[in-house]
């Protein structure tokens, strides 16, 4: 048998380390009103992260617009419910990357995100009127998981007596 010899070599990586200079500049941000509001909303499985822009009206959830997304009028309606709650149905483009769960967990995510969107743009004004219509409240209610020996979360298998 031939014997292989090999050679282990190693390779120094040269970093460079960042000037002091230029970290103490972009640290002092001056501080402006940000471009838009952002929140999320969560409902079963479902995460919506929306944002509000003023720029000019519009409604888009995952690169599609609002009809192509909810086929379903009742979703629609269920998302633009806070919107027309607060009189303001036209002056947002609404933009929502939402991901999880199903169609009414997901329009109900972006219901709640919207919610707290229009809380954070007037406190006073909003959050009373979206209060009383449960907007603002978080539905925790989720799936029970399933047991071992059960068939589904509580039903359990058909009894036999022999």
């Amino acid at each position: 048998m031939a014997e292989k010899k090999t050679k282990k070599t190693t390779v120094k990586k040269e970093t460079k380390k960042p000037e002091k200079t230029e970290t103490i500049a972009k640290q002092e941000k001056p501080t402006t009103k940000s471009k838009y509001i952002e929140a999320v909303g969560r409902r079963k499985e479902a995460v919506a992260r929306v944002r509000l822009y003023k720029d000019k009206p519009g409604f888009i959830i995952n690169e599609k617009t609002i009809n192509e997304y909810f086929p379903l009028e009742k979703y629609r309606k269920q998302v633009l419910d806070p919107l027309r709650l607060a009189e303001m149905e036209n002056t947002f483009l609404v933009s929502v990357k939402v991901k999880g769960g199903g169609m009414t967990g997901q329009a109900e995510a972006i219901r709640l995100g919207i919610s707290r969107c229009l809380v954070k743009i007037d406190e006073q004004k909003f959050k009373p009127m979206l209060r009383k219509k449960e907007f603002l409240t978080r539905n925790s209610r989720v799936v029970e998981r399933k047991k071992f020996g059960l068939k589904k979360a509580r039903k359990r298998p058909q009894w036999s007596k022999r």
